[in-house]
């Protein structure tokens, strides 16, 4: 009789687990069934949320359910990506990762309520985007010698706003590279950063060029040089800083983005994601939208994308413990 139940019970939890895996492939299937929501870690406006407005749209009209983007900046994306993280791995909630959240984050905190490797599931690359440094166009300088020249010759006075940690370590690596002494104003967003130039609450800015953009197209700020030698199509008399300064020891640097959903994500969810965003992006018009943006849309398989995070995980925790620089 022992035998007998223990094979009985053996019997029912077989059962169980069966019946348990092909409710959860039906419900993999049937997937979404309600709405979504794209956390955004940077208020709206920028070109994060300008990224992730994109996709939610398209992915409601091909779905049939609401995708919402909330924004939830502060705190360098530890905010956003700590409710991520937390969140139920069902695919109802997704994080736009920035370089800043996966990468530049763990290479400068001391501690993170999040663990970029263990915690989220990867889905796509998003975008690699260029930044630019940028001036007012009314009375800024014309040229990057122009502007270290100045800064040279009023040591500790300029100085210069950034949003993201990776643009934040850019602007100390050319103000490094270059010889000058400036002051860092750091921003939550893009369009905070953009709005300090215009106010003259800074004397430089370096930020993706989504937000500037317009403003650049206008007349009203100036680009005198993108971070990485990409090509930019709205703006290709546009040089590399390392070229516009005469400072090859810069190198290139992009921000990017991906998707990014809590750890124990199914699979078939993930996969079903990286597709609409692959098939999306592949449409002309939807690309020359966020080209137009200033943003260069990517996208990759979860593998893919995993694999390119780890690769830059390693770098710039490099370069950020060889710099010497601390941000606060």
């Amino acid at each position: 009789m022992t035998i007998l139940r223990r094979l009985v019970a053996l019997g029912l939890l077989v059962a169980a687990m069966t019946e348990s895996a092909v409710a959860q492939g039906a419900a993999d299937a049937r997937y979404p069934e309600r709405a979504i929501r794209i956390i955004v870690p940077f208020p709206a406006g920028g070109p994060t949320d300008i990224l992730a407005r994109v996709i939610a749209q398209r992915m409601s009209e091909d779905w049939g359910q609401p995708v919402v983007v909330e924004n939830r900046p502060g705190g360098d994306t530890v905010i956003a990506a700590q409710q991520v993280a937390k969140a139920a791995p069902d695919g109802y909630t997704l994080l736009a990762a920035m370089d800043t959240t996966l990468v530049m984050n763990p290479a400068t905190k001391k501690s993170l309520p999040y663990d970029p490797h263990k915690d989220f599931a990867y889905i796509t690359m998003a975008s690699q985007n260029t930044s630019l440094l940028s001036v007012r166009a009314e009375d800024g300088p014309k040229t990057v010698h122009a502007l270290i020249a100045k800064a040279k010759a009023n040591p500790g006075k300029l100085n210069y706003g950034a949003g993201i940690i990776t643009t934040r370590l850019a602007g100390h690596l050319f103000a490094r590279e270059a010889g000058i002494s400036v002051q860092l104003v750091p921003y939550k967003g893009s369009a905070d950063v953009v709005q300090g130039l215009l106010t003259g609450a800074v004397d430089f800015i370096v930020d993706g060029i989504a937000t500037a953009l317009p403003l650049v197209q206008s007349g009203k700020v100036r680009a005198l040089a993108k971070l990485n030698s990409r090509p930019l199509a709205a703006l290709p008399d546009v040089q590399p800083l390392a070229v516009a300064a005469g400072l090859p020891g810069l190198g290139d640097i992009s921000s990017w983005t991906g998707l990014v959903a809590p750890a124990g994500t199914p699979r078939p969810i993930v996969d079903k994601i990286q597709r609409e965003v692959a098939t999306m992006f592949a449409d002309s018009a939807i690309f020359r939208k966020l080209e137009n943006s200033g943003i260069t849309a990517v996208s990759s398989t979860p593998e893919e994308f995993e694999a390119f995070f780890r690769r830059e995980a390693v770098r710039w925790d490099n370069a950020f413990k060889e710099s010497g620089i601390k941000l606060e």
